[in-house]
Order: structure tokens, then sequence, then C-alpha cells
């Protein structure tokens, strides 16, 4: 049974308990008093004897039952059971927000009272979104006018104060009052007739009676097309604004439209593809070039923002209308040369009339970046080229679009070099640094041919008679020329950053087109090396792409030295993607977070700016080899000569190669080279060199043909090194025609080899001109044990040393006399047994020559010679 009804079942008592919360009628409220089978009528008529005698013997009792719900006849009954039952009052939603307006409104009040203008900046900001969904035909309530006109009166008034008193304010309370300050004058504006009226007759104002409510359209109500007042689109709809109104485009309201979608940019719920088809048509209409300027930029900032998330990139056709769009903009400012866009001009605020020229003036000043624009229309081109498979089409399509870029950046340099002549505009100079360095990156890796093909067809959308006063129209047929133009300017009227990315761009330009001098210099010179770790991540990697490109340009020199000194720091540390953005290295155990993986993505260069990176491990792992393969000779043969290590990552891969079981044909870079070095090794010169001109990686690079000759020279030389190095111990002289017939070199070029391994005490041997012949010099070779011993008594007298050296730290001098007495001892010692290990080891602590020419010392040796 239920609860509160004797009879019926539950649904039937929610039915008729939502019926009396709707109606509320005293019909409704009736409610049979026996719903029950006559079975159960006995059980009914005692509750019913039982309720009404309850209710006798106590009416302040609290009901029970049905009656819990009834509403009595008398009105004050009900008031008096309705508050002590704790019922709230229904409100409808026109209600709820006018009491949330009047509370914003006493919290506004409340912060003029304790002068607090970040409360009131708060407040009014609150204010002026819920006032929006009570507005009437455009009308505000009456409470709002009255506090937006006496808070710009208060405002006033402490703007006044200050100007007379002046008093130190809070920061944090000055960034309130400047924000109130700059909004307020915008937003009264809109009710400026309302704010009139109350000023007039504040009291008639707020007593005269209330507002005619008008109907609005609904949102779900259908659009209302009017083909006389409204420009239609293609389809036959009308673009429809705030309540169900049609909008109206005409030269006199684009500002207004303006404003509206600046305001609501950065908003939720906002539709950008509608703002920016509104622009579109504003754009059309209008008239003047202070309202084309006007539109164009906020178009273009638009765009902009549909780019603005970290996932995707600007959508292409977003961002080749920015492009044209831009470079219209810039065709208007080169027109109406009375219209400048500049950083830090004051933002004109009347809706209703453009600015115009007054006496005394040159310009109309509008608030923008020209430069601006062109870094995000350059970023966004990065981000799409990183985004696309470089492998398609589309990627060469994509591509193709930086040369339109390119013209957009070089007509923006002409602006800014225009504003530049005029010497009472402030023209910041990092603008146009930072527009040349944008100029600069698109060029300083391509080579010579694709530049001078950019700089042509960006003149050619400029007229004949104009020329630029940085980079002249007679040094765009130059590369070389232009390149050392931008950046000289660049070092000259910049400093920081910009200033060191120039220099590097200069390098690595002169290195790509093989002037290896002139950018070692430049590179040396400019000590980036040292402080390129206090500079942003951006700019390290430029220093490394340039220093890679330095030792490409070396190897194709044939400095072979040189390129593997230089391109060791970035190949030997197994990080080459990481190290020159050009892949992101997946690290065991080391654990990436997604902002840090996201940045890293960000900081990847698009593929038409990578170096290759296996022609960079084919030039290294060939350095390597012919420096490493005479050395491990030269080792070989004097076992007691200390390790010398050029390369450690080539040793890592002979030592895997040397340990395999089984060696097939080579099917890589790596695997050639490994035979290679095997082979040359051995003496077999002609098949080292067949591997590695069997490398087809070889053909990316300019000259091949020439590289290649350079490349057997060198195996060819090297080969006789490793040869000298080996084979010295046997031989007590040795022709040098049948060095010239074993390794097809020139008489002259053996004798030159010869000549300067002796001279750098490589080799211990004699060069006799007249017979042409190479005489070794012989001495005592010692056997294994005797070097093993010879290199335990090194060891441990380093180990006795150090040992010292600890004892008188510890004892803090204590033991200084007996220290300085064994010290002598043992000098005495050490010096006249170290002293006969060879005449030019210096105490033992040079390596000793190869071919065992010198002895080497200690009482093993002494008793070897003795």
């Amino acid at each position: 049974m239920s609860r509160f009804f004797r009879g019926g079942d539950d649904s039937s008592s929610e039915s008729s308990s939502d019926e009396e919360e709707l109606y509320g009628s005293d019909e409704e409220q009736k409610v049979p008093t026996k719903d029950a089978d006559s079975d159960d009528s006995d059980e009914n008529d005692s509750d019913e004897e039982s309720e009404s005698e309850s209710s006798s013997d106590d009416d302040d009792a609290p009901k029970k039952g049905l009656s819990r719900f009834l509403v009595d006849q008398d009105t004050s009954e009900s008031e008096e059971s309705g508050d002590e039952a704790g019922t709230a009052k229904v409100k409808s939603a026109k209600d709820k927000r006018h009491d949330e307006l009047d509370a914003t409104i006493t919290g506004i009040l409340n912060g003029q009272k304790i002068n607090d203008w970040v409360s009131i900046s708060n407040e009014f900001d609150k204010l002026n979104r819920q006032v929006v969904k009570l507005q009437d035909a455009g009308k505000a309530p009456k409470s709002y006018v009255k506090c937006i006109a006496e808070l710009e009166d208060f405002l006033n008034e402490t703007l006044a104060k200050q100007k007379v008193t002046p008093k130190k304010m809070n920061a944090t309370n000055a960034r309130g009052l400047n924000a109130v300050k700059q909004r307020i004058k915008k937003n009264n504006k809109d009710y400026q007739e309302q704010i009139d009226a109350y000023r007039k007759d504040s009291a008639g104002f707020m007593e005269s009676d209330e507002e005619e409510e008008v109907k609005t359209a609904p949102r779900s109500a259908k659009i209302r097309f009017d083909i006389d007042q409204v420009q239609d689109d293609d389809e036959g709809f009308a673009t429809v604004g705030k309540g169900g109104r049609a909008l109206i485009f005409t030269p006199e309201s684009i500002f207004k439209h303006l404003r509206t979608i600046l305001e609501s940019r950065g908003k939720k719920n906002t539709d950008r593809g509608e703002q920016i088809k509104i622009m579109e048509k504003l754009f059309e209409v209008a008239a003047t070039p202070y309202q084309k300027i006007r539109v164009l930029m906020t178009l273009v900032s638009a765009r902009f923002d549909l780019g603005s998330g970290s996932a995707a990139s600007m959508p292409l056709e977003h961002w080749k209308a920015a492009e044209k769009e831009l470079g219209i903009l810039l065709q208007i400012l080169d027109k109406e040369r009375d219209h400048i866009v500049i950083e830090g001009a004051e933002e004109w605020d009347d809706d209703e009339k453009a600015p115009t020229l007054e006496d005394g003036q040159k310009y109309i000043r509008i608030p923008g970046s020209i430069v601006s624009f062109i870094e995000r229309l350059d970023d966004e081109l990065i981000r799409s080229l990183q985004s696309i498979d470089p492998h398609t089409s589309e990627y060469i399509d994509r591509l193709s679009d930086e040369g339109s870029l390119y013209n957009v950046i070089f007509q923006g340099l002409l602006y800014y070099e225009m504003l530049r002549e005029d010497a009472s505009l402030e023209v910041p100079q990092d603008s146009v640094n930072r527009i040349m360095q944008r100029r600069l990156d698109h060029v300083y890796f391509k080579p010579s041919q694709v530049i001078k093909i950019l700089e042509e067809n960006s003149w050619k959308q400029i007229p004949a008679k104009r020329d630029s006063k940085i980079t002249p129209r007679s040094k765009s047929g130059d590369a070389a020329q232009l390149l050392n133009t931008i950046c000289t300017y660049l070092f000259d009227n910049s400093e920081g950053i910009i200033r060191a990315r120039a220099m590097l761009c200069e390098i690595y330009f002169l290195a790509l087109h093989d002037e290896y001098y002139k950018s070692r210099d430049m590179m040396l010179t400019s000590h980036l090396q040292e402080t390129i770790a206090s500079f942003d991540i951006n700019t390290q990697i430029l220093f490394n792409r340039t220093l890679v490109q330095v030792g490409l340009c070396a190897f194709r020199k044939g400095l072979v030295y040189d390129a593997q000194n230089t391109l060791q720091e970035i190949c030997g540390s197994g990080r080459q993607k990481e190290l020159l953005a050009q892949g992101v290295m997946i690290q065991r155990f080391h654990q990436v977070t997604p902002e840090q993986e996201r940045l890293e993505k960000q900081r990847q260069l698009p593929f038409h700016m990578h170096i290759n990176l296996e022609l960079l491990e084919c030039v290294y792992l060939t350095c390597s080899m012919l420096l490493e393969i005479p050395l491990l000779a030269q080792t070989g043969s004097s076992p007691d000569v200390k390790k010398r290590v050029i390369s450690k990552t080539y040793r890592r891969m002979l030592e895997y190669h040397e340990r395999q079981i089984f060696t097939g044909p080579p099917e890589n870079t790596r695997d050639h080279v490994m035979q290679a070095s095997k082979a040359l090794a051995a003496g077999e010169w002609k098949k080292a060199t067949h591997f590695i001109h069997s490398i087809k990686i070889w053909d990316l690079m300019p000259n091949t043909d020439n590289i290649k000759a350079l490349l057997a020279k060198q195996i060819q030389e090297e080969g006789l090194r490793t040869y000298l190095f080996t084979y010295a111990p046997f031989y007590d002289t040795l022709a040098v025609s049948t060095l010239s017939a074993m390794f097809e070199l020139d008489s002259r070029k053996v004798s030159a080899v010869v000549s300067k391994m002796i001279s750098h005490e490589e080799l211990a041997a004699a060069l006799d001109q007249v017979t042409e012949t190479v005489i070794f010099r012989k001495g005592v070779e010692l056997s294994r044990l005797q070097s093993l011993a010879l290199t335990l008594s090194d060891k441990a007298s380093a180990l006795i040393e150090t040992n010292e050296r600890t004892l008188e730290h510890r004892t803090q001098g204590s033991a200084n006399a007996f220290n300085r007495k064994d010290r002598q001892h043992g000098g005495q010692r050490g010096g006249g047994q170290r002293g006969g290990r060879g005449g030019g080891r210096g105490g033992g602590n040079a390596q000793r020559q190869a071919g065992g020419a010198q002895f080497t010392g200690g009482a093993l040796g002494a008793a070897v010679r003795g």
C-alpha cells in the first residue's frame, strides 16, 4: 500500500502529485477517500479514523498522509506552512538573470567603496556578459545603464585625483584601472542614448514604465529572407546575426562588424569559418583604403586562428588565401603611401567614421605588424611540410608555395625600407632584422642556381623604377654576393641570436659551395663553438648542420683528417638524427613526456632541408678507415706504444665485423667500408678501392668522378703507410721503385710519403736519395713478455706516485721530509733507469717509434742493453 494514498498504485499517486504541482487547481486537489477494493474496506476505515483522531488531537502537528500535499484555503496558513516546511520559490529564467545582474552590480559598488579596481574589472566583464541575455531590441536593463554611467563617472573622478595629487598605486590595482579605462569607453558607446537619458533625469529614468517586451525570434525559428535588403549567398540564404535578424553589409557598418568579430575571438563556440565569410563580404563592400586595410588585417588574423592548435597545421586553402590577402595588403600600402601599418600606433576607437588626415599629419597610422604576419605565414608552411609525407607528390606541390611566400617576404622588406626612408617614423630595427632573417632562412641552404631563380621571380613583381637599398637589384644575379650582403647587414645591425644565425648561414653557404678555407676561418674566428650552448635549441641545430656541412666540404677537397675531425663530434655521438633535427631518436630506458615529444616534432626540419644521413655516415666511416688502419698497423708492430683511438664508433664496428664467423658480400654502406678496411689492412689496396667505389651513395655528391679519384689516391697512400708500418721489422733496405710498382705511385710521391713518415718519427729509417733506397734502422726487438713487464713497471710507478700524493694530502705536510727524501731516491732511480729508454722519449712518456728502432726503458731495458 502506498505511503501517502489509501488506494491506487504508485504510478497513479505520482501522476496525481505531478498534476498538483503543475496546475494547483482546487478540483484536482480533491482526492478520493476510498479507492481500494471492498475486501480492504475495514483497513481503510481504520486508517481514516486514526488519521482523523490524530488531526483533531493536535492541530499544530504536521499533517500526515495525503494532507501533506494539499493547499489550504487560508492563504496566511499556507504561507506559514510554506515557510515552516522550507519550500523554495520557483523563479523564471529571466528573474534569475536579473538577480545575477543585481549581484554583479553590488560587487562593482563594493569595489568602488574600497577602490579595488581588480574586482571592478572582473565584475565589469562579468556584467557585460550577463547583460547580453537581458537586452530587448538593443535596450539594456535600467539597472545596468545606471551602473555603467556611475562607473564611468567614478573612473573619471579617480583619474582626475591622480593628476592633481599623484599617488602610487599597487601594480595589480593599476592594471585593473587601465583595463576598465580601455573597455568602458568602447562599451558605453553602444548605450550612449540610454546613458544620456539617465544623466538628464536619473529619477524619472528609473521610475518610468516598464519597457515593452519585444518578442525575438527563437533559435529554432526559420530564417527570414528579404531579397531587397540583404545580399544573398549563392544558395539563396542570408547571413543571420543574433536575434534572428539578417545582417546587412554596408561601408558604414564595416567597423561595427569588425568590432564584433574582434571581441568574439578566442571565445568558446565561436564559428571561425562564419566570421571569415563575413569578413570576405566586408572586403567586397569596403570603399576606402583604410577600410580595406582594416578588413584585410583582421581577415588574415582570423585565418591564422584556424591553425592555432598544436596538433594540426593551418588548412591549405586558408593558407593560400592568407598569402594572397597579405600580398594585396602590401600592394595597397605601397600604393597608398599616406596609410601605414606600424607597431605601437594608437588604435582608432570610433566605429562610426574612419580617421582622416589633420593639419600637420602625414600618415594615418594603423596598429599592426607586417613582419609578424610574414613570420606566422612562414611558420605555418613549415608545419604543413612537417605533416606531409615527403615521398609523395603532395609534398612537391606544397613546396612550390615557397616561391610565392618568398615574394611576400621580399615585398615586406621593401615596405619596411620605405618606412625607414622617413626619419619621423620610428621603425624598430628589430623588425627589419627579423624579416631579413626570414629571407636568409629560405636561401642559405640552396644552390646558387635556385637562389638566382627565386630572386628573378621576386623582382618581376616589383616595378622597374623601384630598388632596394639593402639588396640592390644589381646584386640579385650573384647568389654569393647576395648572401654576403644580407649576412653583413645582419651582422652589423643586430646582436644575439640573429647575429649568430647570420654568421652560421653564411658559413653553411660557403661550405655548400666548396669554399672550405673561408668557411673554416669564419667558424674559428666567430668562436661560436664556445658560446653555442647558451643559445636556443634552433640555433644549436643550425650550428650542428653548419659543422656537418664544413666537414663534408673538407672531404670533397680531399682533406681526410680535417673532415674526420670536424664530423667526429656529430657522427661519433650516434645521435645524428636528433642533433640535426631530422628525426626523433627512440632511446632505451628513457621516457619522454608528451610535451617534450611535441616540442621535438615541432623542431624537426622539413625534408627538403635534410642532410643525407647515409652519405654523412659513409664519409665519416671512410675518413676513419683511412686514419685508423695505418694507426692500427703502427701500434700492432710496437706493442708498448700507448693505444690511441681516433674514432671509437669505427673501432666498435670493426671489432664487431672481425668477430663474425662468416662474412658475406657487402650489402650496405657500412659493410662496404668494413670490407675495404679489412682489405687495406692486409695490403690489398686495389680490393679496398673496389669496395669503396662500389658504394652507390657517392652518386649523390657533385663531381662524383673527382671524388672517387681522390679516394683512390688516398687509399694508395695509406696502403703504402700501412705496409711500411707492418713490414718494416722484416726489411733492411727497400727500393723506392719496388714500392712504386707495388702501389702504382710515382717514385717522387713514394719518396715524399717516406720522408714525411721519417720526419714525424713514425718510421725508424733513412732515405738514400742516391740509390733511392729506404734503409731501416734495426734495434733489439722485445718479446711479448718483456713488453708486458715494461708496461707493468710503468703502471706500478704511476701507482706509487699516486699513493704518495694521497698520503701527503691526508697527513697535511707532516711527512714532507720523508716524502722529499723518498722522491729524491726514486727520482735518481727512475731517472737513471728511464734515461736509457731511447733518447727521444724524455723519461718514458713519449710513444715508442715503429719498426723496433728504440729501446724501452726500465730495469728490463737496461738488462737487455747490457
